[in-house]
């Protein structure tokens, strides 16, 4: 009980939030300028072309009825009909989650692979020994993906160093060669992560070593790799918990510019591809996926909060 009322709050938040999304995405694709007809027919559109196309894709219609007729659809399951290539854009999206997925877990476990070790190592050496992490952090943080990817495509394009640049073959057909393409926008990908796992675990490590409870296992004698597996890693965790869901979630659902870099045929080209296009059905349910899978990796987080502190969950007693 003391679980559901922690999360029934949160719950009515996020579909709060996910409703107030589909009416600002809604409500941004038809405040840019051009439209379908101007993308398709360019400098020829006529105002009879621009009429024809409007009335035949619902665009005539007054703007909350189209929101309306939209919201119901999604309720029903139903994300749209692309303009370009007239095929479901559910099935689409179906189709491409696969690549996203898998790009984003091989960054995430590259950030936890270097950023954890790292971290700790930092915050249990103390401020005056953590030179080197800090700066790795500094560095990762500060490297937007767009540079860092496009370093590693010229670098990877120029020698031949085992890992490819563009040509993605899906992992069911060839796992090597899948690994080969996919190895590099998810080391790009990764950078920022392992930089922010790093400092968040190393700011987490440092905060518990300063508890009391540690000054008395250390007094009471117990090995150091003890200390920080029974008391510190435990106590430590709820901020990496936050930054990890949060770092994750980023990953499945903003992971756009790496996938155009790399041309990554994922959701997020897919979805950058629409609004080129400016095809609504696209951009409207892309972003809004993109909200309600971070918004529910974040709900998830709340979970694993009350099962790793129950002083969380208890809290929403009082």
């Amino acid at each position: 009980m003391r679980l559901i009322a922690y999360l029934l709050p949160r719950i009515a938040a996020a579909l709060i939030t996910i409703l107030g999304v589909s009416v600002l995405v809604f409500l941004a694709l038809r405040l840019i300028p051009g439209g379908y007809a101007d993308i398709l027919l360019g400098p020829f559109v006529t105002p009879e072309a621009r009429a024809t196309i409007a009335e035949r894709y619902g665009l005539d219609q007054p703007v909350v009825l189209q929101y309306f007729h939209w919201l119901v659809s999604l309720l029903q399951g139903d994300f749209g009909v692309s303009m370009v290539t007239r095929k479901p854009v559910l099935d689409e999206f179906l189709r491409r989650a696969p690549v996203t997925i898998e790009l984003a877990m091989i960054a995430l476990v590259v950030a936890l692979s270097f950023g954890l070790p790292l971290g700790i190592a930092s915050g249990t050496a103390g401020r005056s020994r953590g030179g080197v992490a800090r700066f790795i952090g500094a560095i990762g943080a500060s490297v937007p993906d767009v540079v860092l990817g496009s370093v590693l495509i010229f670098v990877f394009s120029v020698w031949s160093l085992w890992l490819r640049v563009g040509g993605y073959v899906p992992f069911s057909e060839d796992p090597v060669g899948n690994l080969r393409v996919m190895l590099l926008p998810g080391l790009t990908l990764s950078v920022f992560g392992v930089a922010l796992v790093l400092r968040t675990t190393r700011d987490a490590v440092m905060r518990v070593m300063t508890e009391g409870y540690i000054t008395a296992a250390v007094a009471r004698g117990e090995r150091p790799r003890d200390i920080i597996r029974l008391h510190v890693l435990r106590n430590a965790s709820i901020p990496v918990v936050t930054v990890v869901t949060t770092y994750f979630g980023f990953l499945l659902s903003g992971a756009v510019v790496v996938e155009v870099l790399f041309s990554i045929p994922g959701i997020g080209l897919y979805t950058f591809s629409g609004l080129l296009n400016r095809d609504y059905a696209i951009v409207q349910a892309g972003v809004l996926l993109a909200a309600v899978v971070f918004i529910t990796i974040n709900m998830l987080a709340d979970v694993l909060y009350a099962a790793i502190d129950p002083r969380v969950g208890a809290g929403a007693k009082r």
